[in-house]
């Protein structure tokens, strides 16, 4: 199945509440988008030979990339996301999640909030396309109202095929008829529930399937185990302080951004594999 709206049409929250998602987004031109990816893209080449910053950059590009700092921070993000949270914002993470040109890499039926350890649900994913996504290019899946259970139980798999973490997929049965393609051009954004059930397929195609996971959270919310991971203030006030507020990027990949996220990835390492004796995933 496969679903088209605009916010002209259709309120966001309204949507949101029932599906567990609102889509497609208009975040970014397509010019911007391009330019956004064209950063990316040469920051990766030059932490090519440097394998442990180049997961930083993949995994925290807002923590070392001005331009991913800002997108964060959007206008365009804010205003649709503070109708679901409200005007108080912390970004806890704004990953990329790649698929190279022609691979086999899925993500399996799974729930954001699985292992992120944080105390209630209030959180929003926007996911920004930087590349067409669609069934070809290895578009995410959604099951509409899936949202409305809590966390289900979880395998993990640690399978080397599988984008996420540690492999994890959800031990239900799920109906892929009943899925909804996330069909996004370049620029255009996805906001879904953690507790939404989704999953995507291979890129079958000749280009990179690229995206940005930007999740949001109300400040209110903390690490259930005590760790202050780092979050920025992306809109509004923080009255709580659960987590370390991150700066904006000192510059361009910047050492000491680069140490500073070092160190956030221990922790967020704990939290991710909380249990696990041998921690295989290789996101953090």
């Amino acid at each position: 199945m496969t679903l088209q709206t605009s916010t002209t049409t259709v309120n966001i929250a309204g949507s949101y509440e029932r599906d567990g998602f609102f889509l497609p987004y208009d975040v970014l031109s397509h010019g911007e988008a391009a330019e956004l990816r064209a950063d990316f893209e040469a920051a990766e080449q030059e932490l090519a030979g440097r394998p442990e910053d180049l997961a930083i950059l993949r995994s925290s590009p807002d923590r070392v990339l001005p331009s991913f700092d800002k997108l964060v921070r959007h206008p365009r993000l804010i205003e649709g996301v503070s109708e679901i949270l409200g005007p108080d914002l912390l970004v806890w993470n704004g990953g990329t999640f790649i698929k190279e040109a022609n691979s086999t890499h899925i993500v399996s039926w799974h729930q954001d909030l699985t292992y992120w350890g944080l105390s209630d649900a209030e959180e929003v994913t926007a996911w920004v396309a930087l590349s067409p996504s669609t069934p070809a290019s290895g578009c995410m899946k959604f099951i509409a109202g899936s949202h409305k259970h809590s966390v289900v139980e979880h395998v993990d798999t640690f399978d080397a095929n599988n984008l996420l973490s540690r492999g994890q997929e959800i031990a239900v049965d799920v109906d892929e008829d009943d899925a909804t393609d996330v069909l996004l051009s370049p620029g255009q954004a996805s906001l879904h529930h953690g507790h939404l059930f989704h999953a995507s397929g291979p890129n079958t195609t000749g280009e990179r399937r690229i995206g940005v996971a930007i999740r949001y959270i109300k400040p209110s919310l903390k690490q259930k185990d005590g760790q202050k991971t780092l979050a920025r203030l992306a809109s509004g006030t923080d009255n709580f302080g659960h987590f370390r507020l991150a700066d904006a990027p000192n510059g361009r990949l910047s050492e000491v951004d680069l140490a500073r996220c070092r160190d956030d990835a221990k922790l967020r390492r704990e939290v991710l594999f909380k249990g696990v004796e041998d921690q295989k995933g290789q996101r953090y």
